[in-house]
């Protein structure tokens, strides 16, 4: 091929229609599956009956699971407990003494209705979606997520100047007592977790458990909403690996281990549910399906043994909220996991960690990516300044090129001949301007996924019209100015000699204009500076070529 560039160009064209093309699937199937009860593996312990949520305790055979009282068959009437704090409002239920309702002020659904902020733990039209936790006993009273909690307050608020709120809810059954208290910190989304036992006359054994359970439904698809086409259900972490599930993956491979240092967790586009034991603490992490494609994934803690009279606290750290990755970072190990970046997470991660530098001392994520684009080009100046010395020369070579192809036009092979002597003789090299285009691509890549992946970025203005960076340009005028720039750049490098390749390399800043639309506009935002800056410096190259010739 005369010009190797245009097959990059046609490549990157290719590569930018697969990211628009993986805005229509999603990562996992999605459809719904009639479920079926799962059958009992020879070499392990039985499931849970399908209609019964409480999960085994340790090792323990189906008929010596945990001891139910009485009264949590009953399904007693509860309450909700409101809690608010500056960055979340919230309800315990009574019933279970767990989490419901968990809105994140911060967050509105759309930027145009403030007031309508992100709700998780909700069960609405979207399907079940819970957060259960509780003790188990084989041979004591133990209050599971259906027990019945009280409280001596109906409403708790973190006020001014304070930094830390607790709430607690108490069950007791005979002498046998629980508080399950919560405590949630000033700008934090997690919450700890502690379950306070007193034992009765008798020796008390069990151990804690907690559980996420989450229907998986079918989601309608739109072009035009990134959070569609994000991975929705549970992740685990077993200490080294970090895990998606779906439905099929849950099917054929049930999660069924004992391990330290993990964690479980529900995710969607920019939020999570995660429960992260104490890292120290053997625990056994089970999954299964219910009926109607409801995923749950449980974690029970070590059994332990309480003397008579006296008191043990069982700790666990939830975390409710946005994926903020300084925060995930301080939860749990390898938390930060559940921003998903994909397989170019190697670039992804680093790349976010600069951009939040700049972030800090600018203020403003537009600028920030503006500058970290400057800072990229700087970092690739003098392997782009190798390639623009070639293509400048090539530029000046385009009329003896065209002489070439007439002389020899029914000899191809003399043809190449001649042209490969010509660029010998003049220091030329018509693949030079594969490799930048090559060694940025990752970078490019990498960065789509930090602009639609990171929270951070969600609903955050640059300038005008750009209210928000991590969806397209709503007036599709960056994509415009992005065009135009590459158009600029087409005229400032050697046109190729066959017409077909002239009139494909024509095009292709149309091509990338209308691929460009409906990208994120922090993306589009890096890629029109780009463009500007190699510009630039090819305009500038072309000058010395000139000079020296």
């Amino acid at each position: 091929m005369d010009n190797p560039r245009l097959l990059l160009w046609i490549s990157f064209g290719l590569i930018c229609f697969l990211l628009w093309d993986a805005w229509v699937k999603d990562y996992g199937p999605k459809r719904t599956v009639e479920t079926t009860t799962q059958a009992t593996p020879d070499d392990g312990p039985p499931a849970a009956p399908p209609d019964d949520d409480v999960p085994l305790l340790g090792e323990q055979p189906e008929d010596k699971a945990p001891t139910i009282t009485p009264d949590v068959q009953a399904a007693p009437r509860s309450e909700r407990i409101q809690v608010v704090t500056d960055v979340m409002s919230l309800e315990i239920d009574t019933a279970g003494g767990d989490l419901v309702s968990v809105q994140i002020l911060d967050y509105p659904v759309r930027k145009d209705r403030p007031d309508e902020v992100i709700t998780l733990l909700d069960s609405d039209d979207n399907g079940e979606y819970f957060l259960q936790s509780g003790l188990l006993s084989s041979n004591s009273p133990a209050p599971d997520h259906r027990a019945l909690f009280s409280s001596r307050q109906k409403s708790y608020r973190l006020a001014d100047g304070q930094d830390e709120l607790q709430v607690s809810v108490s069950w007791r059954d005979g002498d046998v007592a629980v508080r399950k208290i919560y405590t949630f910190r000033r700008g934090s989304y997690a919450i700890e977790m502690t379950q306070h036992l007193t034992a009765g006359a008798q020796p008390w054994q069990g151990a804690a458990y907690a559980q996420i359970k989450r229907q998986q439904l079918p989601r309608k698809r739109s072009f035009f909403d990134v959070d569609s086409y994000s991975f929705t259900g549970p992740v685990i972490f077993d200490g080294e690996k970090y895990e998606k599930l779906n439905l099929k993956d849950l099917r054929k491979r049930p999660v069924e281990s004992r391990l330290s240092g993990g964690w479980i967790a529900s995710i969607q586009h920019h939020f999570v549910t995660a429960v992260v034991p104490p890292a120290d603490e053997q625990v056994q992490y089970r999954s299964r399906l219910q009926t109607g494609d409801v995923a749950l994934l449980s974690a029970v803690g070590e059994l332990r043994q309480v003397a008579a009279g006296q008191t043990a606290d069982f700790n666990q750290t939830i975390f409710v909220g946005p994926k903020i990755q300084e925060q995930l970072k301080l939860v749990g190990p390898k938390l930060a996991k559940t921003v998903d970046y994909g397989f170019l997470a190697i670039f992804s991660e680093p790349l976010f960690w600069l951009l939040q530098k700049i972030h800090n001392f600018v203020g403003n994520w537009g600028w920030s990516i503006v500058l970290l684009t400057v800072l990229i080009k700087l970092v690739f100046y003098k392997l782009t300044e190798t390639s623009g010395r070639s293509m400048a020369k090539m530029r000046k070579l385009q009329p003896r090129l065209k002489a070439l192809q007439d002389r020899y036009k029914d000899d191809r092979q003399q043809l190449s001949t001649a042209m490969m002597e010509l660029y010998k003789r003049e220091g030329a090299n018509p693949m030079a301007g594969c490799l930048p285009i090559l060694i940025q691509m990752p970078v490019f890549l990498a960065l789509y996924w930090v602009l639609i992946e990171s929270v951070e970025l969600r609903q955050a203005p640059w300038i005008g019209w750009i209210s928000d960076l991590s969806v397209r340009d709503p007036f599709f005028i960056l994509p415009v100015l992005m065009g135009a720039a590459m158009v600029f750049q087409h005229k400032l490098n050697p046109t190729p000699t066959d017409p077909i390749q002239a009139r494909v390399a024509a095009v292709l800043p149309i091509m990338m204009t209308v691929f460009f639309a409906f990208f994120p506009a922090g993306l589009v935002l890096y890629w029109f500076v780009n463009t500007v800056l190699s510009v630039a410096q090819q305009w500038h190259i072309n000058r010395v070529i000139e000079r020296e010739t």
